[in-house]
């Protein structure tokens, strides 16, 4: 009984520092007087910093230009601290990309792949995760394909031998997540490569690229991270630099790339050797400011209160007959909730939402929704209304 009244104090605890967060920021989301946005898995609305951030810079170079440039330069070398910390990594390791899927692809590129090399990939996941390294079976690379869902001695198992495993951090469509230490440890102790999707996770959830062994990780900012789409980070591990070659050469690959005058294409010593060209320098205002604002509120506090929530849709769905594509628990639920009605269709029903101002996504024949943190418990609760019954 003392237990229970223990963890009842904790849940209660719990509850109200969510709820304090949720109230303390609901300002910085311009969104929430229009809409219960439920749809961070897809795109996100910006936080306000975001816009602000992407505003003034729109403004100024209307008013003058590039008279600011050196402006622009250090929104760029902002973004890769800002994200270095997020992950913890040096900003030394962050190259700044397009989205995730280049990411991806400037690794799967990269390397110097030989036939008869493996590689480890997961069923279930997002096409950008998924298509590149099916592409390298034409260069005589072998594939074991494997479950997202499948006991990590089933994943213990397949890597000896294997070069490199690519998994997302969290499903985009059940949400579950993985465990990335552990993936992680077993991939150290093989010497096997270890990319990481970290788009459904990242901004919402915490991250170590040291305690997880990540090798490389790439995530758009447009999800969970609350900033403007076309813009992203990719993280490569700085002894992996010279054994990933640039899948793209621009003026802004070479180190001398400031010297328009220079032929030497030696590659810039830091992760910014996977930069092609000029950045997308208004996303990058708004990314840059749109992390700063999840540091300064605290991973460990917006997973807490992205947890609470998404256990509030989850359990009050099933109470109401819905049916959850995967049960939650600490370490494998997300910010994801994917449920479906035994007799209507999911396009029905998010469109019945969206009459009501509510914002969830259809896919692939569920209902999926997703919260951030300052969505607030009596939303939840009305979208729980809101749902038809069963």
């Amino acid at each position: 009984m003392l237990k229970n009244m223990g963890f009842e104090k904790d849940s209660i605890a719990l509850a109200d520092a969510s709820e304090a967060l949720c109230t303390r920021y609901r300002d910085q989301f311009p969104v929430t007087r229009n809409l219960i946005y439920l749809n961070h898995a897809a795109v996100a609305p910006l936080c306000r910093p975001a816009a602000e951030a992407m505003r003034a810079l729109t403004d100024d170079a209307c008013l003058y230009g590039s008279l600011h440039y050196d402006r622009w330069l250090e929104s760029y070398d902002g973004l890769r601290r800002s994200a270095a910390r997020l992950i913890n990594a040096s900003p030394h390791e962050i190259a700044i990309v397009k989205n995730t899927s280049e990411g991806i692809a400037t690794v799967a590129l990269g390397l110097d792949w030989r036939p008869g090399d493996r590689v480890i990939a997961f069923r279930e996941e997002f096409p950008s995760n998924y298509y590149p390294w099916l592409r390298l079976e034409t260069r005589g690379v072998q594939i074991t394909w494997l479950s997202i869902y499948d006991p990590l001695e089933a994943i213990a198992a397949a890597i000896p031998g294997a070069r490199l495993l690519a998994i997302s951090f969290v499903n985009y469509l059940s949400g579950f997540r993985v465990d990335l230490d552990a993936i992680g440890k077993l991939c150290h102790e093989h010497n096997c490569f270890f990319l990481v999707d970290a788009i459904q996770g990242l901004g919402a959830l915490p991250l170590d690229v040291e305690a997880s062994h990540i090798d490389a990780l790439a995530a758009d900012g447009h999800k969970w991270m609350l900033g403007p789409e076309g813009n992203g980070v990719l993280y490569i591990r700085r002894k992996w630099l010279d054994a990933i070659e640039p899948s793209e050469f621009g003026w802004t690959n070479p180190a001398n790339y400031a010297d328009y005058a220079s032929r030497d294409m030696t590659l810039r010593p830091d992760a910014g050797r996977y930069e092609c060209g000029t950045l997308n320098t208004v996303s990058c205002f708004g990314l840059r400011a749109a992390l700063d604002f999840l540091l300064e509120v605290g991973i460990g506090n917006i997973s807490a209160a992205v947890m609470r929530l998404a256990g509030q849709l989850e359990a009050g769905a099933r109470q109401k007959g819905y049916e959850v594509m995967v049960p939650r628990d600490a370490k494998t639920g997300s910010g994801i909730v994917t449920l479906r009605h035994p007799h209507l269709d999911a396009r029905v029903i998010v469109s019945q939402l969206k009459q009501q101002r509510i914002s969830a996504a259809p896919r692939q024949g569920w209902v999926r929704l997703s919260p951030h943190f300052y969505i607030s418990s009596e939303e939840i609760e009305q979208v729980l209304e809101a749902l038809p019954a069963v």
